[in-house]
């Protein structure tokens, strides 16, 4: 998918969209954290998820790692009601996810979702907790999703539509956010509309940019996944390329298709 980007320049781990599959990784990540004597009392882990990924029995392996295994590491839960498309209330009983983190032995704090400065100062206290007891700490933001989980998803067939119209005047953080800054002076409408325009055009013109590049070589398909590609890929990589040194000038479908990429294929 299009999201699941990662940097090793940035200690960005890629996404996956497996669920919950980040949380014993984290764990793994963390401990390694706790090991390495240039990285300890330095460096901090965070990992990301919602509260359907909670609903996983890899959200239980990964905390009772954390637990047992210590390092610094964040847990940090956005949970927003509703999964992809399953409301709260239909996966669990108990008081959210917050609930859960005593149990495994790890600080654990609730906040505000909707509140950014709340939020900056619950996971600031989680850093510190985390680096300097090098263990986890699992924060749990409340929010809600008023948008489709994805472009395949109609939301309004498990919520009323006036409902999530009611959340985005009532509860949106964007605008608390805007009208603290107002209320201090740091703001102004006119600020607001000058960024807007000025995003909007830098947008467009990435996408006009994007829409001009080559597809990445065909040769990033066996990289960024093993540190010494494994004799399988070795022989899938083989064939790719004798199917193109046979096929690629020839056949038009694909002597088409491979002028779209980097190398036209030759960096196999």
């Amino acid at each position: 998918m299009p999201v699941h980007f990662g940097s090793t320049e940035f200690h960005f781990h890629t996404i996956s969209s497996p669920l919950a599959t980040q949380i014993p990784q984290a764990a793994g990540v963390a401990y390694a954290l706790k090991r390495d004597p240039n990285r300890r009392g330095k460096s901090c882990a965070i990992c990301y998820f919602g509260e359907g990924a909670a609903s996983e029995g890899d959200f239980h392996a990964g905390l009772g790692m954390a637990s047992v295994l210590g390092g610094p590491l964040i847990f940090f839960c956005r949970n927003n009601g509703f999964a992809i498309s399953t409301p709260s209330v239909e996966q669990y009983a108990g008081d959210g996810i917050a609930a859960r983190g005593p149990g495994y032995g790890i600080d654990t704090i609730r906040v505000d979702g909707n509140d950014a400065l709340a939020v900056y100062a619950a996971v600031k206290e989680a850093r510190r907790r985390a680096i300097e007891g090098n263990k986890a700490v699992l924060v749990e933001a409340m929010s809600y999703r008023v948008g489709h989980h994805s472009t395949s998803d109609d939301s309004f067939a498990y919520r009323a539509k006036q409902e999530v119209e009611d959340w985005k005047k009532i509860d949106n953080p964007h605008h608390r956010l805007r009208k603290y800054l107002e209320s201090k002076g740091w703001w102004t409408a006119e600020d607001e509309e000058a960024v807007r325009s000025q995003q909007k055009k830098a947008v467009f013109a990435a996408f006009q940019k994007a829409e001009k590049l080559k597809k990445p070589s065909l040769d990033n398909l066996f990289k960024d996944v093993y540190d010494k590609l494994p004799w399988n890929l070795v022989e899938q990589k083989g064939e790719l390329k004798r199917l193109l040194n046979k096929y690629g000038e020839d056949w038009e479908p694909w002597r088409t298709e491979l002028q779209k990429f980097k190398n036209a294929g030759k960096s196999l």
